[in-house]
């Protein structure tokens, strides 16, 4: 059955302070190379997903400058291809939002203009790696006209959003914004019968301030809802202190191997050639993840430095986040920091942030 895709990215948070003055929350960067938007492209493109939709925010020219046509992801072609389209002016600030209505409306046209069965909606801030072929497959058999994602989750871990209330048929019975024990955490992800989706614009047309997934949850009682429990690593970045932990989350062997080494359904980005990295012969890197063209002279640990980072000699970098062409003076002490790219931190400067409120430095800040 064909399938289009629809990514949402126009929501964002204010916790994330400098690093989303100039960009989306969507064209963030990521793990040493990427940027978030990278992962819902690659899976519906890897998927068999040819079409694609994008609802840009109001500031989405970093977006559109990384995304493009869409070509790393094939979807620069002339039958179906990378669709972006403006989102309403003001989206969500509500972390656990993610499809507004009345964005959807105003994107009606995107549904009508194809003959597609059904419609892939998908947040674009996630970290994964899923074949959407499985799901598809299920939502044909089950004859429900939407089927939502979700994966268990053990109570007292960090997750914000909505979770499921799912019978012993897998149906849908209540939908909650607090886990309980191991709890089924809706992956922000679901499959829509397009017919369906049409329909369901025209009847909820007056509700257009309020998230789709909200209108379901206090409509359950006319609504047939299925599930398919996705078993594998779902890096969720809602704040900055996500932010740390999922980079850091890709210095794990078996998550990096499952995110980034399948490949049948490799993780597409836009190319940015650089040369290999230098270590120093004094250099001291543990469980970090160095990106092409970084110069390394002192010790960096439990860190993700970007592309053409450049780390002096006796500096110390530990549990950060160094984004491009970033410059870390000689003797300088960062643990617990967000870099923007080309911030420059002086020789002997010492920032000091903590687990739960890392520093976070603007673009082109020099301390």
């Amino acid at each position: 059955m064909k399938t289009i895709g629809l990514i949402s990215a126009n929501y964002s948070s204010s916790e994330f302070g400098e690093l989303l003055e100039n960009r989306s929350l969507a064209s963030l960067p990521y793990g040493g190379r990427y940027r978030l938007i990278d992962f819902a492209l690659s899976n519906m493109s890897n998927s068999g997903i040819t079409t694609v939709g994008v609802i840009a925010p109001y500031d989405s020219g970093s977006l559109i400058d990384h995304i493009g046509i869409g070509s790393p992801w094939s979807l620069g072609r002339k039958s179906g291809g990378l669709f972006v389209m403006p989102g309403s002016a003001y989206g969500l600030q509500s972390m656990g939002s993610r499809f507004l209505l009345r964005d959807l409306i105003k994107s009606k046209r995107f549904f009508e203009r194809d003959d597609a069965d059904y419609v892939i909606l998908a947040s674009s801030t996630d970290v994964w790696n899923i074949d959407f072929g499985p799901v598809i497959s299920q939502h044909e058999e089950s004859g429900s006209p939407i089927t939502m994602i979700y994966k268990k989750v053990p109570k007292g871990e960090d997750y914000y959003g909505f979770f499921l209330d799912i019978d012993e048929e897998g149906k849908v019975k209540s939908i909650n914004t607090e886990g309980y024990a191991w709890s089924n955490y809706f992956a922000d992800c679901f499959i829509v019968d397009r017919e369906y989706m049409l329909d369901f614009m025209s009847w909820y047309e007056t509700l257009e301030y309020m998230d789709m997934v909200q209108i379901i949850r206090d409509n359950m009682d006319t609504m047939d809802i299925d599930t398919y429990e996705f078993k594998g690593y779902l890096g969720k970045i809602k704040n900055p202190v996500d932010f740390i932990k999922v980079n850091q989350d890709m210095t794990d062997y078996d998550i990096r191997n499952e995110v980034f080494c399948n490949s049948e359904r490799p993780i597409f980005t836009k190319a940015q050639d650089e040369a290999p990295v230098f270590h120093d012969k004094d250099a001291d890197v543990r469980n970090s993840l160095i990106s092409a063209g970084c110069r390394i002279e002192g010790k960096v640990e439990n860190s993700i430095i970007f592309r053409s980072v450049n780390v002096g000699k006796g500096a110390v970098i530990k549990n950060s986040v160094i984004m491009m062409h970033g410059e870390v003076g000689a003797g300088a002490v960062l643990n617990n920091v967000i870099a923007d790219k080309y911030v420059s931190i002086t020789d002997g400067v010492k920032i000091y942030g903590t687990k739960d409120a890392p520093v976070v430095l603007g673009k082109d800040k020099k301390i």
